[in-house]
């Protein structure tokens, strides 16, 4: 049974002004995606800006965003590192704390030759008892996870269930999905890929859209799964300009604009993460507007 089926959230890490994580934000978001019919919480990825969080933070965030969901939907905690030691020790306080999942990125800056991914990853499924979504993302991380080491990893381990798959590669997808015989969920993890990763068999998407789309990014899984596969392709197709603006700076900058331009005053980005450029801001505007999206500043 899939952790999830539907469309989740990497949420952002709200902050104040002082670059502390503003928690009781973070609640308002979460109930916000909860009232807007998202289908998992995903927090510390990416978009979470982990890379940048202490341990003693990145733990906290897991802890508090499992207490504040209290069950209602899956809460996904990112626990990946490029160092195998403190992803297995992030992975167990996820688990100690309640998380139904862990998002699991490849090492990144060190990589890993697929040997080391085998050893890494099974290292961490050994020291859990958590169902894992592996994460590959290669542009990030400079280290793509093979069909062949997802299809391995899944035979051995069966705890890993799941990849969430942001290679932008769908051939990649489908060999993942014939060298399992379709034994692992696949999530998109590129939020213009969902209905191509759907129709390959895919679960849904963790998505960076629906921290300011929850509902429309809902939606264009639910279509697709009740069979509305022309209704979820025509909202994927109106998403997309949206989508590329959200995407034209270092992710979680735009997002986190975004949610600040709609007056969600989620806060600034800690460094290296800087504020966006204005032609950049510009562009995103303007595909906030035509998609209908309220902008408050």
């Amino acid at each position: 049974m899939a952790i999830f089926t539907g469309a989740g959230v990497a949420i952002v890490t709200p902050m104040y002004q002082d670059g502390t994580v503003n928690y009781d934000k973070l609640g308002e978001l979460i109930e916000f995606q909860i009232a807007n019919h998202t289908d998992s919480i995903i927090i510390t990825g990416t978009t979470g800006e982990a890379s940048t969080l202490s341990e003693e933070e990145h733990v906290e965030c897991i802890r508090f965003a499992v207490e504040k969901v209290a069950r209602r939907i899956p809460v996904i905690a990112g626990t990946g590192s490029n160092c195998t030691k403190t992803a297995i020790y992030l992975t167990k306080e996820a688990e100690k704390a309640g998380a139904d999942g862990a998002l699991v990125v490849t090492p990144y800056y060190n990589k890993a030759t697929q040997k080391g991914l085998v050893q890494h990853f099974g290292m961490i499924a050994q020291n859990t008892s958590l169902p894992l979504i592996l994460y590959s993302v290669q542009s990030r991380t400079g280290v793509n996870i093979l069909p062949q080491t997802v299809a391995e990893l899944r035979s051995v381990h069966e705890n890993v269930v799941a990849v969430k798959e942001a290679s932008g590669n769908i051939s990649q997808v489908a060999d993942i999905m014939q060298m399992t015989q379709g034994d692992i969920d696949v999530y998109s993890g590129n939020d213009d890929q969902i209905v191509p990763i759907l129709s390959l068999g895919g679960k849904g998407v963790i998505s960076v859209l629906s921290n300011v789309c929850p509902q429309e990014t809902h939606d264009i899984v639910a279509r697709f799964l009740d069979g509305d596969v022309a209704g979820s392709r025509e909202l994927q197709l109106r998403a997309l300009p949206l989508v590329h603006a959200l995407f034209c700076e270092v992710n979680p900058i735009p997002v986190k604009t975004a949610m600040n331009l709609m007056g969600m005053e989620v806060g600034p980005l800690r460094l290296p993460m800087t504020p966006m450029e204005e032609a950049n801001k510009a562009r995103l505007i303007q595909a906030m507007k035509d998609f209908g999206i309220t902008i408050k500043e």
